[in-house]
């Protein structure tokens, strides 16, 4: 006999297994993109698809939301055709949903969920569809007031800039942050979590266009490519602290902006350079000036946590672009493509 809140049944022990009755009672196909080939936005379609079979050490997560991110771009685009990528896959390497089956894990059926790397859109099917079997590893539980948008927002953005600021940056309240390249999901997330921690921040970006977006830092300075002799030459504090999402274009030019002391996070690849020929570790990192970079594909359930208690704590609402219905993921897809968007891109899908 099993007890189900309030009221008892009686459970007939040769009748199907939960799980089997669970995928009984789910549908026998699912809209999702599907990728064989290089595909502009233009090219992807929502087509019918197996719902997946869940297997001993994944969980079944009903996908309620996802956000859009540009290394989703690049494997659409170009990795598409590499031998590593299998084929046909679909993409996306983060989602935000609630379990449909758990399987042989800890969670239960209805519990919110985010999901991100760990293969994710490219060794296995990812989140561009109405329902995705995740490892379960790579699943963590979030409790939080954030709607489902709201929710979706946050998983690999905010554990980048998170992990970029305090397990790289060793972020403090004290700190002078540089944002470098900050008009990006990324730089925003950056910003948003350094204010909270009552840093004083520099965010740069190279298009005079989008300066007033910056409007919540204590400076916005436009981007030349010569940060170092601007900043040397304006009132602005030593800075301790810089997070360079540009990357590899003007890295040697980061570095030598912060303070003797200061530490450098290499994160982004805004600058479309992937890496730096002919850099010179001993000449190029000036002494007593610390160089790191954040690699976000090991998530942990309490990174994730601490996350979403960061941001309730502080009342903290994640910065979105736009949402789109999942129906019209072509034209969210175009709009990223083409910089429409200031910000995160978020699909509604359920």
């Amino acid at each position: 006999m099993i007890n189900s809140g309030s009221s008892l049944f009686f459970a007939d022990m040769t009748s199907a297994s939960a799980p089997d009755r669970i995928q009984e009672s789910l549908p026998p196909a699912m809209k999702a993109v599907v990728l064989t080939e290089p595909s502009p936005a233009e090219k992807i379609r929502l087509t019918d698809y197996p719902v997946p079979k869940v297997r001993l050490g994944w969980v079944l997560v009903r996908v309620k939301a996802f956000g859009l991110n540009h290394s989703e771009q690049l494997l659409r685009l170009s990795e598409i055709q590499t031998d590593y990528i299998q084929k046909p896959i679909i993409p996306g390497i983060e989602c935000a949903g609630e379990i449909i089956d758990p399987s042989d894990s800890t969670f239960v059926r209805g519990q919110k969920v985010v999901a991100l790397m760990g293969g994710m859109g490219r060794s296995f099917n990812g989140s561009y569809a109405q329902y995705s079997l995740l490892p379960a590893h790579h699943v963590f539980p979030v409790l939080t007031r954030l709607s489902w948008e709201e929710t979706a927002a946050v998983p690999e953005t905010y554990f980048t800039a998170w992990g970029s600021l305090f397990e790289c940056l060793r972020l403090k309240a004290e700190d002078v942050l540089l944002i470098r390249g900050a008009t990006c999901a990324l730089g925003y997330a950056a910003l948003q979590l350094a204010k909270a921690l009552g840093c004083k921040v520099i965010a740069t970006t190279h298009r005079r266009e989008k300066i007033h977006l910056l409007k919540n830092a204590d400076a916005a300075v436009l981007d030349d490519g010569s940060l170092t002799k601007k900043l040397q030459a304006s009132a602005f504090p030593p800075i301790t602290k810089a997070l360079d999402l540009v990357g590899s274009r003007y890295l040697k030019d980061t570095l030598t902006a912060v303070a003797k002391g200061g530490i450098v996070c290499s994160t982004g690849i805004l600058g479309g350079i992937y890496s730096l020929n002919g850099f010179d570790p001993i000449k190029d990192i000036p002494n007593g000036v610390y160089l790191t970079g954040f690699f976000s594909n090991y998530p942990t359930a309490q990174t994730m946590a601490d996350i979403y208690s960061f941001l309730d704590h502080h009342n903290l609402t994640p910065s979105i672009g736009a949402v789109y219905p999942f129906s019209h993921i072509a034209q969210a897809l175009y709009d990223m493509d083409s910089h429409k968007i200031d910000g995160k891109i978020v699909i509604r899908v359920n």
